[in-house]
């Protein structure tokens, strides 16, 4: 066994097999270990253990006692999995299956996000790879709030495993057959109107569901903390109105997914079906319209082409897009309502945008500068015109 003390932890790998045979040989060394690293987290690392039988088991039960019961077993193979949850070993210890590893080098990448990237694994399934070594926890909670959101009605893929890929993980999904609502634009696969109709049909049912209140994050208190963030890019009176606004909007339990741009939107079958459900929150759909508009119109005011090298649409296209999302989504009385719907849209999404400039490397170099300065002077105009929030 190799045997190692990091901080708080006392990490001991298991190797081959541990039964009758070794299992007294195995107790005194990780007792020895135990014993000389006293009030340490207990971490057994099984990526190299092949079978673990009653014997065995019994040693990493004193193990446990004698640490006080503070004891997780990771990497543990699907064959030795079985054993510690026939036993029942899993409702004792911390017990955490090895991830698939898949190399996702030649596969067809069918969308690209800003936390991952989206592969096609075979023609039923996709996996998405999210960036960073940390991403478990994101891909628990997506996981965690994509089986909400289906249960209350709304189309989700729900991912059935988690594999890892290099020094990152990926979430994998069960999708027949599926294409994004993008490609479907991007390479005319269909008719651009028919095709926002049914996204906006999706997007309806998806504002038409309500949840308790804490079932997801709150937009609206979200965009508080993102006000209090960008707080220095804004003059007192911009902060101050802002803060008052945001305050100002109802709580309200309407689902909103937060980055429903078509890249997440799948076409399966007949379905239209979300994916990316990390970002789910509750709010207001001006929340959601924001988004879209961050997604289709603010990254091109200050960098021309930006559409087209991001998306793979020329801004034409995009203009339509976003175009027709109004047209299918709004019914307006008059063009005044028009306009100062819009108007409540512009200045959310100059909030998002800001944020997003500033808690990431976009905001450094001239491009940064420049969009920086220009949103501000959009939220500065916006916020003599718009009264309310909530559309």
């Amino acid at each position: 066994m190799n045997i190692k003390r990091k901080d708080d932890e006392l990490v001991i790998e298991l190797t081959g097999r541990i039964d009758s045979n070794n299992a007294s040989e195995v107790e005194n060394e990780i007792m020895d270990a135990v014993n000389q690293n006293d009030g340490a987290k207990v971490i057994f690392d099984a990526d190299d253990l092949s079978y673990i039988s009653s014997a065995g088991l019994r040693v990493l039960m004193k193990a446990c006692k004698k640490s006080g019961g503070k004891v997780t077993i990771k990497n543990v193979s699907r064959d030795v999995y079985d054993i510690f949850d026939t036993t029942g070993f899993t409702e004792i210890f911390d017990v955490q299956k090895a991830y698939r590893k898949i190399n996702v080098n030649d596969l067809e990448v069918i969308g690209r996000g800003f936390f991952g990237t989206v592969y096609r694994l075979d023609k039923e399934t996709i996996v998405k790879v999210y960036k960073g070594k940390d991403s478990i926890p994101m891909i628990e909670n997506e996981k965690k709030m994509a089986r909400k959101a289906f249960l209350a009605g709304i189309p989700t893929a729900i991912s059935y495993d988690i594999v890892q890929v290099g020094d990152d993980y990926g979430s994998v999904f069960e999708l027949l057959n599926a294409s994004t609502f993008h490609d479907l634009v991007q390479y005319e696969k269909e008719n651009v109107e028919d095709v926002i109709k049914r996204y906006i049909s999706l997007l309806k049912l998806v504002h038409g569901t309500k949840m308790n209140k804490g079932d997801f994050p709150s937009y609206k208190e979200r965009f508080i903390k993102y006000i209090s963030f960008i707080k220095n890019c804004l003059d007192e009176n911009e902060y101050n109105s802002l803060m008052k606004l945001f305050e100002d909007m109802e709580d309200e339990n309407t689902v909103v997914h937060g980055d429903v741009q078509m890249k997440n939107v799948m076409q399966v079958g007949n379905e239209a079906m979300l994916i990316d459900m990390d970002t789910l929150g509750l709010g207001n759909p001006v929340f959601e319209l924001a988004g879209l508009f961050v997604t289709y119109q603010e990254f091109e005011e200050d960098e021309p082409g930006n559409s087209m090298n991001f998306l793979g649409l020329s801004q034409d296209k995009v203009d339509l897009i976003w175009k027709l999302i109004v047209e299918n989504y709004f019914t307006f009385s008059s063009k005044e309502e028009e306009e100062n719907t819009l108007s409540k849209i512009r200045l959310v999404a100059a909030v998002r945008f800001l944020y997003l400039l500033e808690s990431t490397d976009l905001k450094n170099g001239d491009l940064g500068e420049t969009r920086i300065k220009h949103t501000v002077e959009h939220i500065d105009e916006l916020l003599k015109k718009v009264k309310s929030l909530s559309i």
